[in-house]
């Protein structure tokens, strides 16, 4: 994992992305489907004119083959920040994997991991990044 220093830009969406799972948390609490805190966070997002894509599709190339639904997203934020969304009693070592791999596969430098199976929200967030450059 190389060190990558978040621009401007990146670094309001990951304050806004905080702010929002802190939010959704401190309001619904742990205990629901992913689904309902990725809606959720994605809702508030965009009430502040935030772009966000739920879902997002990304194809995997390798070689000269395509796989066009290899890798779906929970939330894209503003096309540079990936948020991936978990409810687990347990935290699995292959999410930090997964979020790794999405990083180099998308091109984006950005991701967090929320887990809202916590008791205090900030207790389930984990910010990656991958730098692209080096």
């Amino acid at each position: 994992m190389n060190k990558y220093e978040l621009n401007e830009r990146e670094q309001f969406l990951a304050k806004k992305i905080v702010e929002a799972a802190i939010l959704v948390h401190r309001v619904l609490g742990p205990g629901l489907l992913e689904k309902v805190y990725e809606i959720c966070i994605a809702h508030v997002l965009m009430k502040q004119g935030i772009k966000v894509v739920r879902q997002t599709i990304v194809p995997v190339k390798f070689m000269d083959l395509e796989i066009k639904n290899a890798l779906r997203l929970d939330l894209l934020v503003d096309d540079c920040i990936i948020v991936e969304v978990k409810a687990a009693e347990t935290v699995h070592p292959i999410w930090q994997a997964q979020i790794l791999s999405q990083l180099k596969l998308t091109g984006n430098n950005i991701g967090f991991l929320l887990n809202f199976n916590v008791t205090l929200m900030k207790d389930g967030i984990r910010r990656f990044s991958f730098n692209h450059n080096k």
